[in-house]
This record gives structure tokens, C-alpha cells and sequence, in this order.
């Protein structure tokens, strides 16, 4: 039998409870041969400052594969709308049958690049990193602050910076009201220049982060930059640090955050190590408290697969305490 959940459904699942462990899974079947990704599909909407992403893929041993389609309408948040929305289909390894249809309306795909993202900063900051830097304001700028606090071992304080001041003053309120530690900075200079790690969650198609602006030590997890166009940083940043971390190397030298270098010559994808290299330890990532390190993520249908994966856990596992509470 089908099964066919909803937000609301999916809202009452313990999915955090299995994700994080899928998730960092779903880095390391890249590296180890286990998954099969094909290239993204990728449409632009060029009027309506929006794109839309599909993305399929298969990680041997499951049970399933996933297929999604998952849109941002970056306008969104003006008509008081979420910028994403999508859906993703569990289709059967076995038969091709559909196994479940989540309509997530974009909502795993935020949770999934929330914990694969806090996954990333850990993995790559000096382990005495306490001062987050948050570049923007969406919906993603959230989804990093909460993942990043339920998986550090540390108690943390987060800056925020966003192009209009009164959405970064109504984020910081927002976060602060949920119990997190948030203060809005209006300078951007001054955000980036004291921090102990900075996440960029942006559509940007060019440099916000400046090379200068960034002391020894700090780690950028860069998640904007996911589309054809868009950058963060500035390409001599990339040049300063000393690891560049990647979720995927054909995906971010197509269209993530180290493209534009790729493309301009002066940075080989070969020299970028693929995060699941690092936390499985075939790849040493930082070694120094001194180093400057980035991750550069793009999103890969791993990814997709684990949350899926831990949706499915976690509706099996609400089940089973269901009939157990029942007896």
C-alpha cells in the first residue's frame, strides 16, 4: 500500500531523531561507490527571481529511490510566502513501484541541508568555534542555526547580517524567541572579521564575503551558491584557504561556489576534497587551528535519500511505540 504524507504529517514525525546519521551517511556513500547520482536537472525562472531543481539517485543496499523537485522562489518572503516548496517520491529498488509520495512542500529539503550543513561546519572549525556568523535571512539562515545547535556539543552564540536591516532585527527576535542566542549585526565587515565560523545561505550571484575580511582560523560553509550563477565569496578567499571542502566535485565545479574559479582556471575541483572523504578519514581536512577552511555545498540526491530514509524510520519507528502503547 501506498503511503501518501503531508507537511502536517511529516511535522509529527521524529525525523531529527534519524537524520543526522543518514545524512552523514549519505556524504560518504559518494566517496565509497555506493551511490549512483545522476546530473541535476535545473530550471531557471529568470523573470520571477525563482529556479527549480530535480534530483534522483540511488544509494545501493536501500530499499528505495528518490526522486525530487523541490522550487525557490526567492520573492516569496514579500508576499508573506516560503520561499521553497517541492515534493519527493520513494519509488521501490525492486518492482519501480511508488513506495510514498512526501509531500514536503520544500520542508525536508530545508531540514535535510540544515543538518548537512551543521555537519559540514563541525567537521571543518576549529573545535573551539563558539561565535556563528549567519549570512542572510531565510528560511535556510534558520534551518543552520537549529541544526548547528542540536548536534554541537558546545553552547552557541550566532550574529546575523542580511541586506535589509529590519528583516535581520525580525530574524534575531524571531531566533532569540525560540531560545537560540541572535543578535542582528549591521555590518557586515565587522560580522565576518570576529567570527569563529560563517554559514552563507544567499542566492547571491556575487561576492558578499570579501578575502580580507577573514581572519586565520575561521571555517565558511557556503550554501548559497547551488544554481549556475551565483556566488558567495570572493574568489581570492578561495585562494587564501587551505582546504576547500566539497559535497560533491563535479556538482560544485559545474555550479557551486568554486565554479567561477574552476572556470577562470585558477582552482583544479581535483584539489578539493569531497566532505564524506573527511568524515569517513580518508582525507584529512583541517589541520591546523590557523587554516582558513571552506566547505562548498551544492545539495546531492544522497542527501534526499537519507531524509527520505529517515522519514520513512521515523514513521515505522511512531508506529511501532503506537501499537506498543496500545497493549
Amino acid at each position: 500500500m501506498m503511503i501518501n504524507l503531508s507537511l502536517d504529517d511529516l511535522k509529527c514525525l521524529p525525523i531529527a531523531d534519524f537524520a543526522v546519521d543518514a545524512i552523514r551517511d549519505a556524504y560518504v556513500a559518494i566517496v565509497d561507490g555506493r551511490a549512483n547520482i545522476p546530473p541535476v536537472g535545473y530550471l531557471r525562472l529568470e523573470a520571477q527571481n525563482a529556479d527549480c531543481h530535480i534530483k534522483y539517485g540511488y544509494i545501493a543496499g536501500d530499499d528505495v529511490f528518490v526522486v525530487k523537485i523541490a522550487s525557490g522562489f526567492y520573492n516569496n518572503p514579500r508576499l508573506g510566502l516560503p520561499s521553497s516548496n517541492g515534493m519527493m517520491i520513494a519509488i521501490s529498488s525492486d518492482t519501480g513501484q511508488v513506495v510514498a509520495t512526501l509531500y514536503d512542500e520544500g520542508w525536508l529539503t530545508d531540514l535535510r541541508t540544515g543538518f548537512g550543513g551543521a555537519i559540514a561546519t563541525l567537521a571543518l572549525c576549529r573545535r573551539d568555534s563558539l561565535s556563528i556568523a549567519v549570512v542572510g535571512s531565510g528560511t535556510q539562515a534558520r534551518q543552520q542555526i537549529r541544526a548547528l545547535s542540536a548536534i554541537s556539543e558546545h553552547r552557541l552564540t550566532f550574529r546575523n547580517w542580511a541586506r535589509d536591516g529590519a528583516r535581520a532585527a525580525t530574524f534575531a527576535s524571531d531566533m532569540a524567541s525560540e531560545g537560540f542566542s541572535v543578535a542582528a549585526e549591521p555590518d557586515l565587515v565587522a560580522l565576518c572579521a570576529t567570527a569563529d565560523a560563517i554559514i552563507t545561505t544567499t542566492p547571491s550571484t556575487e561576492p558578499l564575503v570579501m578575502a580580507d575580511w577573514i581572519r586565520p582560523g575561521t571555517h565558511i560553509t557556503a550554501l548559497g551558491a547551488d544554481a549556475p550563477g551565483k556566488q558567495e565569496l570572493q574568489l581570492d578567499l578561495l585562494a587564501r584557504a587551505a582546504v576547500i571542502a566539497v559535497d560533491s566535485r563535479s556538482q560544485c565545479a559545474d555550479h557551486g561556489e568554486i565554479a567561477k574559479a574552476v572556470i577562470s582556471g585558477i582552482l583544479d575541483p581535483s584539489e578539493c576534497p569531497e566532505l564524506g572523504a573527511i568524515l569517513s578519514g580518508l582525507e584529512p581536512g583541517r589541520t591546523s587551528d590557523d587554516q582558513i577552511t571552506i566547505a562548498d555545498l551544492t545539495g546531492v540526491a544522497t542527501q534526499d535519500i537519507a531524509i527520505v530514509r529517515a522519514a520513512l524510520a521515523a514513521l515505522k519507528h511512531k508506529g511501532s511505540n503506537r501499537r506498543d502503547l496500545s497493549v
